[in-house]
Formats: C-alpha cells, sequence, structure tokens
C-alpha cells in the first residue's frame, strides 16, 4: 500500500496491527550525460513500489537531499544539511504521533548517509536528554549497497561501474521509463576517479558529472535484473526490521 494512493481510515486499520513504514528518499542532482537528474529518488521509489506489492506500507519518496556538490550542473538542487536534518525529524515526529514506531528509509544517495543518520541521532538525543526514551526504530539501508546488487553490479559493469552516474542506476531507471534511455558517446569511456569538495571544484574535476563510470553500458534490459536484485534485497532487509 502506498501511503499517498490511501485514505486516512486505511492507515488508520494498518496501524491497528503494524507499526512500520518505508519511506524512499533520494536526491535531485545531475548524473552525467545520459543519466536523468531524478536518478537517486527515482532508484528506491521504484524499488519501494515492488516492496508496496509485497505488503509494505510506501511513505512518499523525500526526493531532494544534501547535493550542494553538484550545484555547478544545471537541474541540480539541494538542501542544507541541517534543512534535511530538520525533513527527517519532522516527517518522523509527524507520524509517530498516530502510532507509527519503525522507519525504514530507503535512500538512493550516498551524500545523504551522514545527514540522515545526524537526523536519528537528533531524534534520540531531543528523548534523551528529556528523560525519556523515543520507542523508535529508525533504519537507513542504501539499495546500491544490497548484496544481490553489488554482485550482479561487479558481473555486468566490472570497475566501469564507478561511484557516481553508474550504469547500475541508470539501468534501473531506464527499465522503469525506458522512454528516457539515450545513447550518449563517453569521452573518455570510463570517466576518472577522485576527491571532491565543493560545486565549482567538483565541475571543474568531472567536467561531465562522472565519477569513475561508464554509463553508456546501461541498458533497461540490465535494468529488469537490477530492479529484481533490488527488491529482493531490501525485502530481506525489511522483514528482518518488522522481525526485530
Amino acid at each position: 500500500m502506498k501511503l499517498q494512493l490511501a485514505t486516512w481510515p486505511d492507515i488508520e486499520a494498518w496501524l491497528n496491527d503494524h507499526d512500520d513504514i518505508v519511506i524512499p528518499i533520494g536526491s535531485t542532482e545531475q548524473h552525467g550525460p545520459n543519466g536523468l537528474i531524478g536518478t537517486d529518488a527515482l532508484c528506491p521509489e521504484i524499488i519501494a513500489g515492488g516492496m508496496s506489492e509485497q505488503g509494505a506500507l510506501i511513505g512518499p519518496t523525500l526526493s531532494i537531499g544534501m547535493a550542494q556538490h553538484h550545484l555547478a550542473f544545471p537541474g541540480s538542487i539541494t538542501l542544507k544539511p541541517t534543512t534535511l536534518i530538520a525533513v527527517v525529524c519532522d516527517v518522523v515526529r509527524s507520524l509517530a504521533v498516530q502510532g507509527f514506531r519503525r522507519f525504514f528509509f530507503l535512500n538512493g544517495h550516498g551524500g545523504n548517509i551522514a545527514t540522515v543518520q545526524a537526523a536519528f541521532a537528533e531524534i534520540w538525543a531531543e528523548n534523551s536528554l528529556a528523560g525519556r526514551g523515543s520507542g523508535l526504530d529508525l533504519r537507513l539501508v542504501n539499495w546500491f549497497e544490497g548484496a544481490r546488487v553489488r554482485k550482479l553490479s561487479r558481473e555486468l559493469f566490472g570497475d566501469a561501474e564507478g561511484s557516481h552516474a553508474t550504469p547500475s542506476e541508470v539501468s534501473l531507471t531506464w527499465h522503469a521509463y525506458p522512454e528516457a534511455a539515450r545513447d550518449v558517446p563517453m569521452a573518455p569511456e570510463r570517466a576518472p576517479t577522485g576527491t571532491i569538495r565543493d560545486a565549482r571544484d567538483y565541475r571543474k574535476t568531472f567536467p561531465d558529472g562522472r565519477i569513475g563510470s561508464n554509463p553508456a553500458l546501461a541498458s533497461a534490459e540490465h535494468g529488469m535484473r537490477l530492479y529484481d536484485a533490488a527488491l529482493a534485497d531490501a525485502m530481506d532487509a525489511w522483514r528482518e526490521f518488522v522481525a526485530d
């Protein structure tokens, strides 16, 4: 079930027997010459759609994340870390008031990890300082780190997977949106690797937006296999989470 396609009585009925919710979270940022700007939000949203068909309640996607280093590329949008912390905290607090206790954040953007973990720490600290327990279980799962996904990505792309604008994430979005697939030459075929700081440094060091990747290897067919792998990984993690 998807929260946005449910009514409040549907959710009230859910809370009679459950206290968990899956929240996809990602980013709106450039993904190289052939990747969609919404890739990091679309990937967890696509996977969560499959989870909803297998019994999970899915919340609305938090589609803007911590992406300041991409701002030199048109179309990228960021929240400051403090803003993203506030958004995550307010989403959790809103649902906790209604009786939700377990929050499974399915993440598609590496740049969110530290900030979302900081939001969790903020929630727990708030309760600790007030001398009470939060009663909340907060978990962040990165779809791209699932065992099946990592194994399949190595098999399909090897070292050309890279770390940004990867053929795996591009393939997954093309599986869901085949009309978005496009043939764009990459020069060099595999992008360089290195570190980044601010937006200007990123654009200077990686002028087409890729880091270590060759997304020209992406295909909708690969995306279908990656979707199956990612859904299986996510369902394993979610079942473990709700069983704890």
